[in-house]
């Protein structure tokens, strides 16, 4: 089962002490330990404007992360606090507060920048605090968000001179944006109609007409905010209470005496959060968990210290790497502990072991399939295949030594007296032979009839045969009741009965061999079957993005061809028809192509060799689309 947080306060996540960001290293054993989804509720505003309350009323809680009634900033860093989703079973609910920005104590203005592009980068929904109202001011406040271009890149080839243009696709893998307005004073009306939060916003994100630069500058926010969130919602908030004491302590004051509007409007805040937010989903479809989260973090983080830019392809490569080998572990212990379960040694014949082996084996590769992920050139679902070879090896091998013990027991109880017999010269007499003859034949016998003897049960019963033979041969010559031709046939007849039962053995070995050349095709086509409903899924992903980024498009288009920016919205338009015929690419897109590159690497895994090109033909005919 999935595990969950078990966190009572929050604890810093990314460290902020000089104007280094570094990563805590008690946070991400928190986060390694949770593998259910997350949905990431990040918050980031200017200093003293409130955030922290908010996030320690997501959180159920009073206290929590840390408030303040000064004028300095409390928060430092990326502040992290993991508690189970209140509606969401087997999710949880990651929150994490931010240090203010434009805290003038601050020596590195470029510090805020970089918080907001992690905050941006790790969280699901970003909510944006602020004071009074949504006016110019605010807007030009955000600023942060313009520098976003510059500071986020989406493939490490990228050659973006940080423009708008360059960045269209953050719609892909960017958060749902919340504009929260703490204090709201005014009459929730334009033009004397009543109007909605939502309204509100979208109003104040209307770009304002003119050319020179302050107006250009003015838009930028606006711009940017319409193009990379396509989801956006507004909450505004009355104050908690007016008595300005209560407000220096805010964390102590009961429900019942803050403002009723506030609670209404903090009840509703924290349960379009709940109701509404989705795990952090990374680009193709990708389901964040924490412990994914964590390597995210450490990887954006150490590409700010090294002073490169954060790139998101080169932090899912990372993340699919880690990722991957794990789901290769993971798959490998479930066949080794299924087969070790289900098994019980010896078998009694090959083919049951490798039915056995062949369910055991799809539920591994189903396992990888579920957690993998980017394995492009299926190198991991190769080490997979090697893994489960080398260890279904093993099996066959412990199958055949505990077959081997067992029969060698049964035949050594079983032959005691014979052998016992033999030594002490009881067939050494006129008719020994025929005496012998039937002993050994008892001995065969009841070996015979004694079930679940295992794969080398024939094997063993033709080694102690073979080890009879030069003693027959010996009480035979000396058996004087006969004459020298009964015994040349006897003799005769002891060479062609050796050479049946080797003719026996050597069809037995032809069959074990075939027997596993069927389970190799089999092993073969479960992998590539799996993989090419993966694949159809990855694309499914691909395409269900591809049409979400297209329609936020069009709408952003639709949108500044209605506000008189006709230029803007012409500008766009090659852009739209790139991605339509993108679109159009992978609704006709086969498989066969991704496949066939596969085949030769997996065909690197040792393989019978008889029969091996029926067994390649047989496949090609399932990659087919």
């Amino acid at each position: 089962m999935a595990s969950g947080p078990t966190m009572t306060a929050p604890i810093c996540l990314v460290e902020n002490q000089e104007e280094q960001l570094t990563v805590n290293q008690k946070a991400l054993q928190i986060l390694e330990k949770i593998s259910q989804p997350v949905v990431v509720v990040a918050i980031a505003g200017l200093y003293r404007t409130g955030k922290s309350y908010l996030m320690n009323r997501l959180a159920g809680q009073n206290h929590g992360f840390q408030l303040g009634s000064t004028v300095r900033c409390e928060t430092r860093g990326i502040w992290m606090w993991c508690v189970s989703h209140p509606i969401k079973p087997n999710h949880t609910l990651v929150l994490l507060d931010t240090e203010g920005l434009g805290d003038m104590e601050k020596g590195d203005p470029k510090n805020d920048s970089w918080i907001f592009a992690l905050t941006v980068l790790l969280s699901s929904i970003l909510i944006y605090n602020s004071m009074g109202t949504i006016n110019h001011l605010a807007l030009e406040q955000l600023h942060f968000i313009t520098e976003l271009t510059e500071l986020i890149r989406i493939k490490s080839s990228s050659s973006s001179d940080g423009t708008l243009e360059d960045s269209v696709e953050f719609v892909s893998f960017f958060p749902d944006f919340i504009w929260t307005v703490r204090d709201f004073m005014l009459e929730m009306k334009i033009n004397d109609s009543p109007i909605t939060e939502d309204e509100y916003l979208e109003d104040a994100l209307k770009l304002i007409p003119g050319t020179n630069r302050q107006i250009h500058n003015s838009n930028m926010p606006r711009e940017c905010i319409r193009l990379f969130f396509p989801k956006r919602k507004c909450f505004v908030f009355d104050r908690p209470t007016s008595d300005k004491y209560m407000l220096f302590h805010i964390d102590n004051v009961p429900e019942e005496h803050l403002d009723s509007n506030f609670r209404m409007q903090s009840k509703n805040f924290c349960s379009y959060i709940f109701a509404h937010g989705r795990p952090k989903t990374l680009r193709e479809g990708i389901i964040v968990t924490g412990n994914r989260l964590g390597t995210l973090v450490v990887t954006y983080v150490n590409a700010i210290r090294r002073g490169m830019v954060p790139c998101l392809e080169n932090a899912v490569i990372t993340l699919a790497q880690s990722e991957n080998s794990a789901a290769v572990q993971k798959a490998a212990s479930h066949y080794s502990e299924q087969m070790a379960q289900r098994v019980s040694l010896p078998t009694d014949t090959l083919q049951e072991l490798l039915d056995v082996h062949a369910a055991c084996e799809q539920e591994a590769v189903a396992i990888f399939m579920e957690h993998s992920f980017k394995d492009d050139k299926r190198e991991f679902q190769q080490k997979l295949m090697e893994a489960i070879e080398k260890k279904k090896e093993e099996f066959l091998l412990q199958n055949e030594e505990a077959s081997v013990k067992y029969c060698q027991a049964i035949l050594d109880k079983l032959s005691k007296a014979l052998m016992e017999n033999i030594s002490a010269g009881i067939y050494s007499v006129p008719g020994g032979h025929e005496l012998y003859k039937e002993a050994k034949n008892k001995v065969e016998w009841n070996y015979n009839l004694v079930l679940r003897k295992g794969v080398k049960a024939n094997d063993i019963l033709q080694h102690f045969q073979q080890s009879q033979m030069a003693i027959e041969e010996s009480i035979l010559q000396g058996d004087r009741a006969l004459t020298s031709g009964q015994k040349a046939l006897a003799a005769e007849q002891l060479k062609k009965e050796a050479a049946e039962k080797e003719q026996q053995m050597l069809r037995q070995k032809q069959q074990e061999q075939l027997q596993k050349l069927e389970v190799q095709e089999k092993s073969f086509k479960e992998h590539m079957v799996q993989l090419r409903e993966k694949m159809k899924r990855e694309r499914e992903d691909l395409l269900r993005e591809q049409e979400r980024i297209l329609e936020h498009k069009l709408k952003v288009q639709q949108e500044l061809l209605n506000e008189g920016f006709k230029k803007k919205s012409e500008k766009m338009c090659t852009e739209i028809q790139q991605l339509r015929k993108e679109i159009t690419a992978n609704k006709t897109y086969s498989f066969g192509s991704r496949i066939f590159d596969t085949i030769g690497s997996f065909l690197s895994v040792d393989v019978p060799s008889p029969g091996c090109c029926d067994y390649l033909g047989s496949f090609v005919a399932l990659c087919k689309f």
